[in-house]
């Protein structure tokens, strides 16, 4: 049996794949990790008072960090973050890391606790901090 030539004939399309309700799309520039790690923020008010409190970081990624605090901050506020790293990664070394950033958003405060999701994005800069050593 002699076949016979076809004309070219357009490409299926590829049908898109369905996407899993259980999997949720992130449209962030880098992967956020859930984190807990334990964190102290400084920065100003807006009435220029100097503050220091401390929280746990609920995300982490190479360009920011999400956070709830009570201190008040607005979007554009300067703030360094200063970073308790878990053993497991500085050799059971107890080091911080110091990073600063600005608010890029708020969220509203919660009822019950009054702490407001602030939204962080990393400066190019960072320091490690080891122990002090005690004398």
């Amino acid at each position: 049996m002699k076949k016979t030539p076809t004309k070219n004939k357009p490409a299926a399309r590829k049908s898109a794949r369905k996407v899993p309700s259980a999997v949720e799309i992130n449209r962030r520039r880098e992967w956020r990790l859930d984190l807990p790690l334990t964190a102290e923020i400084e920065g100003k008010l807006p009435q220029g008072k100097k503050f220091r409190e401390a929280t746990k970081l609920e995300n982490i990624s190479s360009g920011g960090a999400y956070f709830c605090m009570d201190s008040g901050v607005v979007v554009g506020a300067k703030l360094n973050l200063i970073i308790e790293l878990p053993r497991k990664l500085t050799e059971g070394k107890k080091m911080r890391m110091r990073l600063g950033g600005i608010t890029v958003r708020l969220e509203k405060p919660d009822k019950k606790t009054k702490k407001q999701g602030v939204a962080v994005r990393f400066s190019r800069d960072f320091m490690v901090i080891p122990e002090k050593k005690k004398k």
